[in-house]
């Protein structure tokens, strides 16, 4: 671990550990916007399966992925000087045109030009990190789109959904999830940082949607099982609309396990404020051999959103236990 000031954070200038997150969206946004508050060796590998609004536009137009969660994942780690917010937002703009513009995020149009001239999207995105002075790097989960396709079922019968958009607004019970294709390239890169890492953390986030998807592609998922790393996974504060409706925090972990009953895990954190069934909750931690920490990393708002700073200090909590900091396990529980 880095030293630590008086206050307990990393001095400014350390390095701190090398931690790679997996996931999409607001859920990993989250969970960068924490780790940043610990370390500057730092990877975001994020899913491409959006095909909605932009992103989705961008990829049937253009044949390139989805960029709209890479770009939020970069927002996440700009640099908190002038020139890195100011360059921030400018990626987070969308036109407002009434054309064909519409709705495009101006970042995304970014990231799709530098990857035509570069042919490379991890070059690509390295050079939108360097504008950003971004504090990590991020790559994408796969070198190609995907689609993830889900059995639900709908009035007594299964049926198929096909689309991350359509998947995540189902409004029916998820009982398979695949991706399409179904053994897409991993980059060289995501490989070599998942080997490295000191620490992987996956969640939160839709869970079939963002989460899942790195355990269901082959070459991932053999990275993260084989790993020397610890393994953590943060919680959703909620179930998510549409997609989880009526899933208890067991229930995320115990679908973790079903899809990946290979892939162990070290750290669960949730906030106890989302949990109703502690006992049920670290039987589902068992499963996949981890410990649940319990710590308050929701929003003082209440709303299922989670505190980038509560969820910093249990990150913090969970990587200084494993250096033996924090030996019994009541302790976590807390």
């Amino acid at each position: 671990m880095s030293l630590l000031d008086s206050q307990g954070w990393p001095v400014r200038g350390e390095a701190g550990q090398k931690v790679v997150a997996f996931g999409g969206g607001h859920g990993l946004s989250a969970t960068l916007k924490a780790l940043r508050h610990l370390t500057h060796q730092l990877t975001a590998v994020v899913t491409v399966a959006d095909d909605g609004g932009s992103s989705g536009r961008l990829r049937e137009e253009m044949g390139v992925l989805p960029p709209g969660d890479l770009r939020m994942a970069l927002a996440s780690l700009c640099d908190d000087s002038e020139w890195g917010l100011t360059w921030r937002d400018l990626m987070q703009l969308r036109f407002k045109t009434g054309g064909p513009l519409t709705d495009h995020a101006l970042g995304n149009l970014l990231i799709t030009g530098l990857w035509q001239m570069f042919d490379d999207p991890v070059v690509g995105l390295d050079w939108v990190g360097r504008l950003l002075q971004a504090h990590g790097q991020v790559m994408p989960m796969s070198s190609v789109p995907v689609d993830i396709e889900a059995d639900v079922i709908f009035e007594g019968e299964t049926r198929v959904v096909r689309g991350q958009s359509e998947v995540a607004t189902t409004g029916h019970r998820i009982t398979d999830v695949r991706l399409l294709p179904e053994h897409p390239p991993v980059p060289s890169a995501v490989i070599e940082a998942t080997a490295e890492a000191e620490w992987v953390v996956l969640g939160p986030g839709s869970w079939y949607t963002s989460v899942l998807p790195h355990l269901l592609v082959e070459d991932l998922h053999r990275a993260l099982v084989t790993t020397a790393a610890h393994r953590a996974l943060v919680l959703n504060l909620a179930p998510q609309s549409g997609e989880t409706d009526g899933f208890s925090p067991a229930d995320h972990v115990r679908v973790v396990h079903s899809y990946a009953p290979d892939f162990k895990l070290d750290i669960v954190i949730a906030d106890p404020t989302a949990v109703d069934d502690v006992d049920d909750l670290v039987e589902a931690c068992e499963l996949l051999g981890a410990r649940l920490l319990l710590r308050q990393v929701r929003t003082g708002s209440g709303l299922p959103v989670h505190d980038p700073l509560r969820l910093a200090a249990a990150f913090r909590d969970a990587f200084d236990g494993y250096l033996g900091e924090v030996g019994e396990s009541e302790a976590w529980l807390s």
